[in-house]
């Protein structure tokens, strides 16, 4: 039977020397459902911009075991099965950090934020926490993190694993709407998979205008973009791809 494992982790930072320092999961799918939430010690210093965000100190994590060392870190790698399911808010990062200490998930992969964009294109945001206001969640975390004995605090593994599970179910309730007759995990693993189409600037010369609009009426614009902007995001590039061939 497939398990659902539903992760996030707090790290150093967000630059290519940061590491993890806490790592928390739920995972799904089985009789009784598995709660893991560890800190773990980095050589790399916990940043003061990471501080700010998620409140863990050098303190809290000393003496702490190597994020390869802990029991939660080992029994994620016993459930990197190809008929199991990661499901994260932002997988590139999470899953970039997993690969810093060796792991390499087999699982299929659901990235919430991703498969937000497709079905909810028109919100004002996709963060996790955003959601967690706008669609009430925070009306039910309690009652649902005194079920599973989690504390609820923003930013910190744990508890951001606990809102997820609450979004995962609404955005679950939304995929199946617009994709009747569709399986609705595997299409938010398809989604995850699918580049999405941005339709509005959202920064720069054109803020607020469409693609479509800058298309028609300012092309060259679009060119040098491919052309000059390195940091141009995948998503971003197909989207003034697809509207310069329309």
């Amino acid at each position: 039977m497939a398990k659902y494992i539903i992760l996030d982790t707090e790290t150093t930072g967000t630059n290519e020397e940061d590491r993890i320092i806490q790592l928390g999961y739920i995972v799904l799918g089985a009789k009784e459902i598995e709660v893991h939430n560890e800190f773990c010690s980095s050589d790399t210093p916990i940043s003061f911009g990471a501080m700010e965000v998620h409140g863990i100190t050098p303190q809290m994590i000393e003496g702490k075991p190597k994020c390869v060392d802990m029991e939660a870190y080992k029994r994620l790698n016993e459930l990197n099965i190809a008929e199991n399911y990661m499901i994260i808010h932002n997988a590139p990062f999470d899953l970039k950090m997993l690969e810093k200490e060796g792991f390499s998930t087999q699982m299929k992969v659901i990235d919430t934020l991703r498969v937000a964009k497709h079905v909810m294109p028109d919100e004002e945001a996709h963060r996790l926490q955003y959601f967690r206001y706008k669609m009430e969640l925070y009306k039910e975390e309690q009652k649902e993190a005194d079920a599973l004995g989690i504390e609820v605090k923003a930013h910190d593994a744990i508890g951001d694993v606990l809102v997820l599970k609450l979004f995962l179910s609404k955005l679950r309730k939304i995929v199946e709407d617009k994709f009747p007759g569709e399986n609705s995990v595997e299409k938010m693993v398809d989604l995850t998979n699918t580049p999405i189409l941005i339709q509005t600037f959202r920064f720069g010369k054109h803020k607020g205008k469409t693609l479509q609009e800058v298309a028609r009426d300012d092309a060259g614009y679009l060119r040098w973009m491919l052309g000059n902007m390195e940091n141009l995001d995948d998503d971003m590039r197909y989207s003034i791809n697809y509207y310069l061939e329309e």
